[in-house]
């Protein structure tokens, strides 16, 4: 599915996705890894642009795939016409240079066949996930009151949790 490594990131909505990812991909970068990211959007219309840019209207009037680009960087928004089926991971694994990284994270898409680490926070009282086979890790802020094979990280401690990424996805 891809040439490089890749984990998932998977908890419910307000567990602490993305506060995770925020503070593991600088850490990351520091050891000089390129970082890839795909992250899923329950919204079905967001946009990375703004009205009234001129990109935005572009697309707006019609324009089905919109790239802006600048010295710095380039961003393509493609839209998609069938509105109901969620674009598959391994789909959107082609659009990224895998040859310009070294890891790709991944938040979201929990019902694909990847390797993922799940986010858990106990005082949230929702049930944990990680019977899906694809979970290799359960990453939470406090005790797990049930008791489980895969290795638990410290949330509250990212580095931890890029040790175990170098030593389980990347070694």
């Amino acid at each position: 599915m891809t040439k490089v490594p890749i984990l998932g990131f998977v908890a419910y909505s307000g567990t602490g996705k993305t506060s995770l990812l925020l503070q593991i991909i600088p850490l990351l970068k520091a050891k000089g890894l390129r970082i890839g990211m795909i992250k899923h959007s329950h919204h079905k219309k967001f946009d990375i642009d703004h009205p009234g840019k001129d990109s935005y209207r572009l697309r707006k009037a019609g324009a089905e795939q919109m790239l802006v680009a600048s010295r710095k960087r380039w961003a393509l928004m493609v839209e998609i016409e069938n509105e109901l089926e969620e674009p598959n991971l391994a789909e959107l694994l082609t659009h990224l240079n895998q040859d310009e990284l070294d890891l790709i994270l991944v938040e979201g898409f929990k019902h694909e066949n990847y390797p993922k680490i799940e986010v858990h926070r106990p005082s949230l009282n929702r049930p944990l996930f990680h019977q899906d086979d694809s979970i290799i890790a359960i990453a939470c802020d406090a005790p797990l009151s049930q008791t489980t094979d895969l290795p638990v990280l410290d949330m509250n401690q990212p580095e931890q949790v890029v040790k175990f990424i170098e030593e389980h996805i990347l070694a």
